[in-house]
């Protein structure tokens, strides 16, 4: 493989990359933030800062976090904050099993015999692919592709970095992105269902309303992230010259191949136990209103991971060798958590600050205010979708969740886009592509702190700086060209799901 060029010194993303690193560290930063907020909480009460909610029409007002009651809230809810931040227990629960696979040589061995017989040329657009594919899978993206991005781009003597560049680029950057029907699509069908019943109680959005655009979407990101990858990330961030042992890539002995077949029917008996679970319509696995895509099995997914990659990892480890006793195992799940000390400080700050701005309002009337000043715009269709793109992607900086986005400004846009003679699924789509390309450069976004820990695993110097400077070409690029396919599907009047039409009424 040819040796990528030197790293620049000078340019854009050089003092981006200076100037963030600059700041000081995440879990101060984000400490700051917080403070921020108590202090902007303060100042919009005693200024009277408010909006009205689209949906409710009940007035909203910034709270005062450093009065009598917002000063209790936050020492009795200090510690709830940080144990109960979302990512944090999944990260956990995940790396439980993650460790044993990991500890057994399980991964380390796949890896292998992937490498093996996988086209180099080929193992770039296959991490963001599959990355984006993840995202049926809820989080599993964040906690298994991007860290094994970086393996796998660091046993092809490749920069560790660019790979988990490549795969956080299809995780989270194409979040909205798939071929199969995920976890988010019923979600936001749902909210857009209720924001259109404010003209029209009888309509419906179905989970496939933005299939046929979202499948297209799927490779146009992936080919794009890989070409931004071969093209810029990796020639800007140069050869890895840290200290990180590199994985050879070997053929597997005969043991590991054993090992891997005997893990290979652990995870077919897995697939095959919840295949029986799910699709008889009484599967005991089944969501209570019957349906799969709200089952346990997906909405838990993190748990699903653990029992799969723990019991598989289990059965290799022993096959091979390097399980001895039950011990081991354990001692594998304890050796997984020394690499979450750096994250589980980040998380506390990351946990407070996030919980502080919900609690004052502040992100809330930011998206309420947002959304009435481009309600009262009088522009045409195009310049419309371009803006609320722009609109859902800035808004990623103060909301990181996309259903609580879209619960408040759908009840605005869908009838914006209604009363213009548009569907509710057409807004559906341009909301799904502005809160996607921001989600890689957005501190709000929950897994942000996690990434910046995978890069500090190669680059200990490595802070906010560093991963926005990375990140940001795919978000000016995604932003431009997914943005660029829905104009190109409006003029050419392309259904953008099984039975929808971009015009409403229709």
């Amino acid at each position: 493989m040819e040796k990528p060029p030197a790293k620049p010194k000078k340019g854009f993303f050089y003092y981006v990359e200076k100037g963030g690193n600059a700041l000081p560290h995440p879990a101060l930063l984000f400490g700051l933030f917080a403070l921020t907020v108590l202090v902007l909480s303060a100042i919009g009460s005693l200024l009277g800062w408010h909006g009205v909610h689209p949906a409710t029409g009940e007035q909203i007002h910034v709270v005062n976090l450093m009065s009598r009651n917002g000063l209790h809230r936050i020492l009795l809810d200090m510690v709830s904050n940080y144990t109960g931040f979302a990512p944090l227990g999944i990260v956990m629960v995940a790396l439980l099993g993650i460790g044993v696979a990991e500890s057994s040589g399980l991964i380390r061995a796949a890896i292998n015999a992937m490498l093996v017989k996988a086209p180099p040329k080929s193992i770039t657009f296959m991490v963001i692919f599959i990355g984006i594919l993840s995202n049926v899978a809820s989080d599993l993206g964040y906690i298994l592709i991007i860290p094994l991005a970086g393996v796998i781009f660091h046993s092809l003597g490749r920069n560790p970095l660019a790979g988990m560049a490549a795969a956080f680029a299809g995780v989270s950057g194409g979040f909205s992105a798939n071929i199969l029907i995920g976890t988010i699509d019923p979600l936001l069908a749902g909210l857009s269902t209720e924001a259109a019943h404010i003209l029209d109680p009888d309509y419906q959005v179905l989970p496939t309303a933005n299939y046929y655009f979202m499948a297209v979407s799927t490779f146009v990101i992936a080919i794009l992230g890989t070409i931004i990858t071969v093209k810029w990330t990796e020639p800007r961030l140069g050869a890895y010259t840290g200290d990180v042992e590199r994985e050879v890539i070997v053929q597997p002995t005969a043991l590991e191949r054993k090992g891997l077949r005997r893990a290979g029917w652990v995870f077919l008996g897995w697939f095959a136990l919840f295949a029986i679970c799910l699709i008889p319509e009484n599967g005991i696995l089944r969501a209570n209103d019957g349906s799969i895509l709200q089952s346990p099995v997906l909405k838990g997914f993190i748990s699903v991971l653990f029992l799969m990659t723990a019991s598989a990892g289990a059965v290799y480890g022993f096959t091979v060798g390097k399980f001895k006793k039950g011990g081991d195992v354990i001692t594998g799940m304890n050796d997984s958590f020394k690499t979450l000390v750096s994250f589980l400080v980040l998380v506390f700050f990351a946990a407070q600050f996030v919980a502080w701005f919900r609690w004052s309002n502040l992100g809330l009337l930011l998206a309420i205010n947002g959304a009435s000043a481009l309600q009262n715009a009088d522009i045409g269709l195009i310049p419309l979708v371009i803006i609320f793109v722009l609109f859902a992607a800035f808004m990623n900086f103060f909301m990181g969740s996309a259903s609580a986005k879209w619960a408040i400004i759908g009840p605005v846009f869908v009838p914006i886009f209604m009363l213009l003679g548009y569907s509710p699924e057409l807004a559906q789509a341009a909301f799904r592509v502005g809160d996607s390309v921001t989600n890689v450069i957005s501190p709000m976004m929950s897994f942000f702190a996690l990434i910046i820990v995978y890069f500090q695993k190669y680059d200990k110097k490595a802070g906010l700086g560093t991963l926005i400077a990375t990140m940001l070409p795919f978000t000016i690029a995604f932003t431009i060209a997914w943005a660029g396919l829905l104009i190109v599907w409006i003029l050419l009047g392309l259904p953008l799901g099984p039975g929808v039409s971009l015009y409403y009424g229709v």
